[in-house]
């Protein structure tokens, strides 16, 4: 494992609580930000637009995406197209494909033509990834996020599918891989270590950024006094039986 300062690759804190984010955006490791309807909606989020501008307004400086919400193609050009405008460091998340399984390829070659920043999202295979590059262009940036998360959720290693991806996004030179949805911060030094660009991680995760490296016996003490600790304070008993 390599220390945190060792790192190549870019953290993004993935949420939708604007404090939250507030408190990242004050962490310099953090590089950039994530978002989706679903956080947003958890987060009690009422109008999706002032909501992002406040994000904007708070973090003016690194990469945010936005995602489109329509399911038809010409109203996820048409919200892309307007999220596109509220910020030179917005990133537009569009699908792989919308609820049809329909291909968004076609919308993601005409918005990346039209010199649209896209992140595009809820990627699981190689496939998809080969696809999905191939309609980037080359000029533009752009991110791919693979959720390698939701792979290892379904019991596959998604390490080895990680880097089949890096190896097919590096025909754009100007696209990114993100590493999506984490589940634990070990994810972090593997998606570094097969040269992903980026992770985008909770801020439950990030947090477990400054216990990098603890010394372990110091760590399996610290546990010990918690569940000591714990015990204690509710006033557990075990009441011994006479036997006779």
């Amino acid at each position: 494992m390599s220390a945190i300062s060792d790192l190549k690759i870019k953290l993004f804190a993935d949420g939708a609580d604007l404090s939250g984010m507030k408190e990242m955006y004050a962490n310099p490791l953090i590089k950039g930000f994530t978002t989706n309807p679903t956080l947003m909606g958890k987060a009690g989020v009422q109008d999706y637009k002032e909501f992002a501008l406040q994000v904007i307004k708070a973090i003016p400086d690194r990469p945010i995406s936005f995602e489109v919400f329509a399911d038809e193609f010409q109203e996820m050009e048409r919200q892309a197209l307007e999220i596109a405008s509220w910020g030179g460091n917005v990133y537009v998340k569009i699908p792989v494909t919308n609820t049809k399984q329909q291909f968004t390829g076609p919308l993601i070659q005409r918005l990346t033509k039209a010199g649209v920043a896209l992140n595009v999202t809820a990627v699981m295979t190689p496939k998809q990834v080969k696809s999905v590059t191939n309609c980037l262009a080359p000029e533009v940036p752009a991110m791919i996020s693979v959720f390698a998360g939701r792979i290892a959720d379904t019991g596959r290693d998604p390490v080895p599918l990680m880097a089949e991806a890096v190896k097919l996004i590096s025909a754009k030179p100007k696209a990114e891989l993100i590493w999506a949805s984490p589940r634990e911060l070990l994810n972090i030094f593997q998606a570094d270590s097969i040269g992903c660009h980026i992770i985008t991680a909770t801020n439950d995760i990030l947090n477990k950024l400054s216990i990098v490296g603890k010394d372990l016996d110091r760590y399996s003490l610290e546990t010990v006094g918690m569940f000591y600790q714990d015990a204690k304070a509710a006033n557990y008993m075990i009441q011994t039986r006479t036997i006779v």
